[in-house]
């Protein structure tokens, strides 16, 4: 074997290229400048406190991360706005000095790059124009200079026209550093490492917690002594620094920026440990706790359109006595998120998770604590990322509404549909609910809805084919029928099956409706309370469930909603729980909320039955499904009415002939530059790294394909012949039917009117009516109220179950018929005709609400 190369003796000389050699220009060329440099330490922890908020909230919307880095360059923009001189620098224009004072903020990032065999390598790129942007704008074009840069695909112009500087040696563990100020430059500012003063670095977390110490960093200005003044710099620094202790409302702008729904954390001195107030802080946090849990709906993001800060005093943990300095420290919390103790900082995010995303709940109305409970307990705990098979599914559920509506506008331009069209994630939610109760084994849905969408629910829920609602699209008639009905397609109802996300199916129905909004909301309780009867399975089994859907101008103004809701805990009436779902377009047709209610909420009138409501914001169709199930599953646990308010918007007007900004054209404005939620929800999973850029390339083609698959069908529905079909209208009824009874089934049902048992004491100013009744069949003077006992007791002899139901039923209005004996004793109840046979049909009487 050769012998191996000696090494050489000398350095080894390497020739500097490209950005090296650029590099090396130009810190010669900074020997030059005389330059200064401040000094100041800044407290952070406010930095920290409000980017774990900050961060916290990306985590559970678009995705994404703010460093430190991205504040402080904020806030080093802003504070040279406000001090544009700081911005200036030195020139000369033919040989004689010049103050340059430049049109904008070119804020020049030093970034540090590690090359594949280890070398490190500076560049400095611009954020052109930076005093131009908000904090979101500023964080993208930072992270675009930086994705760029280790990419190798920075251009030429990303490197002039710098004015001043931004270096962070502090990620590295520096404490102090007094950077080179470049030729063309006013000001480079340096970062320094953010830890505890040295003489606390050896005290335990606790102490230092309970001191209320916290972390500082170290920030120079290194500035162009030829321009700039060493008052103005510090001046500078100063300026900065404030801002990162929240000052000009800089930490506002930023939660705005990114649509943070409350406010940021505020900087306060800490409450002295022998204050008297020390004492009361452990329930302060409770109380704190608790108005979370009556206000924290409030402060809720639900609204799609429009952002707004939300505050509230009653969530502001200053009104509680607490301050910035408690974040970190320990309180009991008896129980509150499965814990004992809880650090104030986690006990604040669990309840904005809980309370103050997207998500509002109303619940501390409801007077049973188990109701309560059962919310908190489901509630009040750590956010848990959804399973990706379910996100999956919603994007596909968002997919079939958007290419249903896509679809019919394109095709049938101007046709009334009543689109769905900026509430899509109905579709999700129905599907959740759907889902919930075929899981669970029930016999079936019953749905009710107006004509908003409902042809979307009927394609995409119901399962109607596309080819009927398109031939009723062309015109064509139910040949079924023996004459148009005269019903338009988005009154019409349907039958279909529903199969759930692990194959388990269940009945579905959508009950008709006329333009009449809330007509139907009476009818489907109606049908499901008949459906339970008939299968009977127990009184309390409830296998049939109604979910009604609403608009919110007409759950809040007419008068039958509120009626019904009244019969959802009557025993005549209740059918274990109905799933309410409001349809919030923010407008009802014309109309402003502020003209149609009286009330905060258009869903405040469920409140009268201790509902609870459930409001979110129907572009984040995650929380819209996980508030879907919650509500499922509290009708089952309970057999109680619940709520679901879904607050989107409407794209198009009140039917697509409509013109919206006519009446909302600020609305409108809005609206029109809105992306659809399946394009949001997809930028979501993207940018949460949730799902692939393939996966979501896969979910448009299914988006595609849907739109093709509805194109095929509609030209097949279109080009195939309806068949020709005459029914016999004397099919449906029989020619003669037999209404005589026998005079032994007479006997039977007068005798049973005073065959009372020993054990049952009947008032005594009742008997001798009774005793009428049993001798009427002799004298041959049946009166009314005899007749209608016989008619009914006949009935069930013959194994027809007899239900009567309304106002005084029971009793009758004029006494007449006292179908139901009121125990003068117990107050327990007695049906007489309960006890004709022992092989007869069921009777049941019932009294109703007063709604005459």
């Amino acid at each position: 074997a050769a012998p191996a190369a000696a090494a050489p003796d000398g350095p080894e000389l390497i020739t500097l290229r490209g950005p090296a050699a650029a590099v090396a220009k130009n810190m010669n060329a900074s020997l030059e400048l005389p330059t200064a440099t401040s000094v100041r330490a800044v407290p952070v922890k406010l930095l920290f406190d409000n980017r774990i908020v900050i961060n916290n909230h990306l985590k559970r919307a678009r995705g994404g991360k703010i460093s430190f880095t991205h504040l402080i360059g904020f806030a080093m923009v802003q504070a040279i706005k406000a001090m544009p001189s700081m911005n200036w620098s030195f020139g000369e224009k033919d040989g004689k000095p010049t103050l340059v004072k430049p049109a904008h903020v070119n804020l020049g990032l030093a970034i540090d790059l590690v090359k594949p065999n280890g070398d490190r390598q500076l560049v400095v790129a611009a954020i052109k124009k930076a005093e131009t942007l908000n904090f979101f704008e500023f964080w993208q074009a930072y992270e675009d200079i930086v994705r760029r840069a280790r990419d190798n695909k920075l251009t030429m112009d990303d490197f002039t026209g710098v004015t001043v500087s931004l270096t962070n040696p502090g990620g590295l563990g520096t404490v102090h550093s007094v950077p080179r100020l470049m030729p063309g430059q006013s000001v480079i500012m340096g970062v320094g490492s953010m830890d505890y003063p040295a003489e606390f670095q050896g005290t335990s977390q606790d102490t230092l917690n309970k001191l209320g110490i916290s972390k500082v960093m170290t920030l120079t200005s290194t500035y162009d002594h030829r321009v700039i003044q060493g008052a103005a710099s510090g001046e500078f620094l100063r300026s900065v620094a404030n801002l990162l202790l929240g000052e000009n409302g800089f930490y506002d702008d930023i939660f705005e920026a990114l649509r943070i729904p409350y406010e940021p954390v505020r900087w306060l001195r800490d409450i002295d440990a022998s204050h008297d107030d020390d004492v009361t802080k452990a329930a302060r946090v409770f109380e704190l706790i608790h108005s979370y849990r009556v206000r924290g709906h409030v402060m809720a993001d639900t609204d799609p359109l429009e952002y707004k800060q939300r505050k509230h005093p009653d969530l502001d943990i200053t009104e509680h006595g607490l301050t910035l300095w408690d974040l970190e420290r320990d309180f009991a919390v008896g129980g509150f998120a499965g814990k004992s103790m809880m650090k104030l900082r986690d006990i604040l995010g669990v309840l904005r998770d809980s309370y103050c995303r997207t998500t509002g709940i109303e619940f501390m109305h409801i007077q049973d604590p188990k109701q309560r409970k059962w919310i908190q307990d489901r509630v009040e705990r750590p956010h848990s990322k959804m399973e990706r098979e379910e996100q999956l599914r919603i994007l596909r559920r968002l997919n079939a509404a958007e290419a249903f509506e896509t679809f019919l506008q394109t095709k049938y331009v101007g046709q009334k549909r009543f689109s769905l069209e900026g509430g899509e994630s109905v579709i999700p939610l129905l599907d959740a609910v759907l889902d919930s109760a075929a899981e669970s084994r029930l016999d079936e849905v019953v749905i009710g809805m107006a004509h908003r969408g409902r042809l979307n629910v009927l394609a995409n829920i119901v399962g109607k084919s596309y080819a009927q609602i398109f031939r009723e699209f062309e015109g064509n008639l139910d040949p079924k029928s023996m004459h148009g009905s005269g019903d338009v397609k988005y009154h019409l109802g349907a039958e279909g099956t529903f199969t759930g996300l692990d194959g388990e199916q269940i009945k579905v129905s959508l009950a008709a409706n006329p333009s009449h909004l809330e007509t139907v909301d009476p009818v489907i309780e109606g049908i499901a309370r008949a459906k339970q009867d008939i299968i009977n399975k127990g009184g309390t089994d409830f296998t049939v469930l109604p979910v009604a859907l609403h608009g919110d101008a007409a759950f809040a103004g007419q008068g039958v909603v509120a009626e019904t809701l009244n019969m959802s805990q009557l025993r005549g009436y209740r059918t274990g729980g109905t799933v309410h779902i409001v349809i919030n377009n923010q407008v009802g047709f014309t109309a402003a909320p502020e003209s149609s209610r009286s009330s905060m909420y258009a869903t405040d009138v469920a409140r009268m039955i201790e509902a609870p409501i459930f409001h979110v914001n129907g572009d984040d169709p995650e929380a819209v499904v996980r508030v879907a199930r919650l509500a499922f599953e509290f009708r089952q646990a309970f057999n109680k009415d619940v709520v679901i308010d879904l607050i989107c918007y409407r794209r198009r007007g009140h039917n697509e002939s409509d013109n919206p900004a006519f009446t909302q054209p600020l609305m409108y404005d809005l609206i029109d530059k809105k992306r659809s939620v399946r394009k949001l929800y997809t930028e979501s999973l993207i940018g949460r790294g949730d799902i692939t850029l393939e996966e979501a390339e896969q979910a448009l083609q299914d988006f595609q394909g849907k739109l093709e698959k509805v194109f095929t069908e509609v030209r097949e529905a279109v080009s195939a012949p309806a068949e020709a079909h005459v029914p016999d209208p004397q099919a449906e009824f029989p020619v003669a039917v037999t209404t005589a009874i026998s005079q032994e089934v007479v006997k039977r049902i007068a005798e049973s009117q005073v065959n009372i048992p020993d054990h049952v004491t009947v008032h005594p100013r009742l008997l001798p009516q009774l005793q009428r009744r049993a001798s009427m069949i002799e004298d041959d003077t049946i009166d009314w109220g005899m007749g209608e006992t016989l008619a009914i007791g006949s009935l069930l002899l013959e194994g027809t179950p007899v239900r009567l139901s309304g106002q005084d039923s029971r009793r009758g209005t004029f006494g007449q018929r006292h179908a139901v004996l009121i125990d003068r004793v117990t107050g327990e109840d007695f049906t007489p005709l309960q006890y004709l046979s022992d092989d007869q049909a069921r009777l049941n009487v019932y009294d109703s609400l007063l709604s005459e």
